[in-house]
């Protein structure tokens, strides 16, 4: 007994974080795991820079209609960009973990079903191959007392011998009927699923409802709102700007159902383990939008309204090329209404859309410390802060990898794979963060004339430099935590942890604003990804919550 506690005792207090650094010569192996992971990643990464891509473009486009058009788009993208950001992100997160997870236990309930059918098809086959051993053994006794002649006539035995045959040949053939009939009743559910190629994904019809929900929402307000949201965003009644500014936020309005359900399909799609298929679309669909800019803008002389047609053409363009994708592999129309998972959507969305506010603060917070500064340092804070958030775009790309491939071991219980792929994607995550600092300190220090062609503009850049190329590595993996998080389903720590990393991460910027300066808010915010991050190492490094199992291995 005094073993066992002791044994329990130090189970408890162990901590597995010696988990990150296993297998860590493995990183760049070639493997199945490597494959599935790279797989996931790099087109889940290009959809996401498909997006920065086509919007630099529009930007181009209405550049050239005039420097207020483009400034009331840039307030106007501003507006829609981080109303849809507080939406989107807890919706795609969600669908993504809700569908590996139900789709992994709905194959392996069809596995287990088959497996089953299999086993009474054998002892079936057995139990019709001992009923002819004793047919054909009643044959040999009545044989033996044929010649033995206790039977009267020989045609009384011709006939009998003759109807014994008929009688044989008829239960063979009700034997194989019934047998028919009972493999018909057994597969009624596997061969309708392989006949119709469609699953019963709860998770992904709730999912297109809150979408279509959400973007019905976010449109209203954006239309009805318009002015007033501008007004915040500092466009006066007599700006020049309020005008073009109105008309384009308006007419992109219209497109906010499509945006959120083209983003909920692709939740969908990367629960499938597929992020191949949204990317065609999406690179499809963003080329119709810029095919669409200069003839709306130019030839039909449309202007700013024009460039924000072609976007909400080219939004729903994809929503229903992705809508007519899935139905093929999904059947949307649930068995029961009550299959649908509105309270589990509401309580871990809750917990996400938390944590998305919380990290907006926290950055628009030091962008607004900044502009107090002045113009020349907002100016520089805006270049580091774009290349700092633009390069690590490219983590989100394994984030979306382990989260898939952790949602589908956790519903297996394969706890052996779930911690693999966790230190795998890790370690990759902490690989891509050296090179883009590398990449990135390089580019920014010989490339910040892209930028501006201000010397103190440019000064500040180059101070800012250390912080924006030594904290990639930081970011990478502070992004792919988040990703470890969401897919062990572990919404409510993600949250909260982010909630408590905000509350720091504001007091440092306030204090360190105020005594430093643009150094003191670069300070902040890597004391902001520093505490990500470590939130996220706490976690598993610690063996809590789903990682619980980490102690005893």
């Amino acid at each position: 007994m005094a073993e066992t506690g002791d044994m329990n005792s130090s189970s408890k207090w162990k901590l597995p974080v010696g988990v990150f650094f296993r297998d860590a010569r493995s990183v760049f192996k070639w493997d199945l795991l490597g494959k599935e992971i790279l797989g996931i990643a790099i087109p889940a990464a290009l959809a996401v820079a498909a997006d920065p891509v086509a919007s630099l473009i529009d930007t181009a486009f209405i550049g050239h209609i005039g420097p207020v058009e483009l400034a009331a788009a840039g307030v106007s993208i501003a507006i829609f960009n981080q109303a849809s950001r507080i939406t989107i992100f807890p919706l795609v997160s969600i669908t993504t973990s809700f569908v590996a997870e139900e789709d992994t236990m709905a194959n392996m309930k069809l596995k287990a079903t088959q497996v089953e059918n299999l086993e009474d098809e054998k002892l079936d086959g057995m139990e019709k191959g001992s009923s002819k051993e004793d047919s054909k053994n009643l044959d040999k006794d009545s044989a033996n007392a044929r010649e033995m002649g206790m039977l009267k006539a020989e045609g009384t035995k011709a006939e009998a011998k003759l109807g014994g045959e008929q009688s044989e040949e008829t239960n063979e053939e009700e034997d194989k009927k019934d047998a028919t009939k009972g493999n018909e009743h057994k597969f009624p559910s596997v061969k309708s699923k392989t006949k119709k190629g469609r699953r019963h994904i709860a998770s992904a019809s709730t999912a297109l409802i809150f979408g279509t929900i959400l973007g019905l929402v976010q449109a209203i307000v954006l239309m009805f709102g318009a002015k007033t949201l501008l007004g915040v965003m500092g466009v006066k009644a007599d700006s020049p700007m309020l005008a073009p500014a109105v008309k384009y936020l308006v007419t992109r309005s219209f497109g906010a159902p499509a945006v959120l359900l083209t983003l909920a399909m692709q939740g969908i799609f990367r629960g499938f383990k597929d992020t191949t298929t949204p990317l065609y679309v999406i690179v499809f669909g963003y080329s119709i939008n810029i095919a669409l800019d200069p003839l709306l803008i130019f030839v039909l002389r449309m202007g700013i309204r024009g460039a924000a047609i072609a976007h909400v053409l080219s939004q729903y363009l994809m929503a229903l090329i992705l809508f007519l994708i899935l139905v093929r592999k999904v059947d949307l129309m649930p068995p029961r209404l009550k299959d649908l998972q509105f309270g589990r959507f509401l309580k871990n969305g809750g917990f996400l859309l938390a944590r998305v506010i919380a990290v907006t603060f926290c950055v628009t917070f030091a962008a607004s410390l900044a502009a107090r500064l002045g113009a020349t340092p907002m100016a520089a804070f805006q270049t580091c802060l774009q290349v700092w958030l633009t390069s690590s775009l490219l983590s989100d790309g394994l984030a979306v990898a382990v989260q898939t491939i952790l949602a589908c071991a956790f519903a297996e219980k394969d706890l052996k794979k779930a911690t693999t792929s966790a230190n795998r994607v890790l370690q990759m995550s902490f690989v891509l963060g050296v090179g883009l600092a590398l990449l990135v300190g390089v580019g920014l220090y010989f490339g910040a004339g892209v930028f501006s062609r201000d010397v103190n503009v440019l000064h500040l850049i180059r101070i800012g430099l250390p912080f924006v190329a030594a904290t990639q590595p930081i970011n990478s993996l502070s992004f792919v935590f988040d990703g470890v998080n969401f897919g062990a389903s572990d919404f409510a720590y993600s949250a909260y942890s982010l909630i408590l990393v905000a509350i720091a991460s504001i007091a440092s910027l306030i204090f360190l604003s105020k005594s430093s300066g643009f150094v003191g808010i670069w300070t902040a915010l890597t004391i902001y990804m520093a505490l990500r991050a470590f939130a996220g190492f706490w976690r598993m490094g610690t063996g809590t919550g789903p990682w619980r199992f980490l102690r005893n291995l």
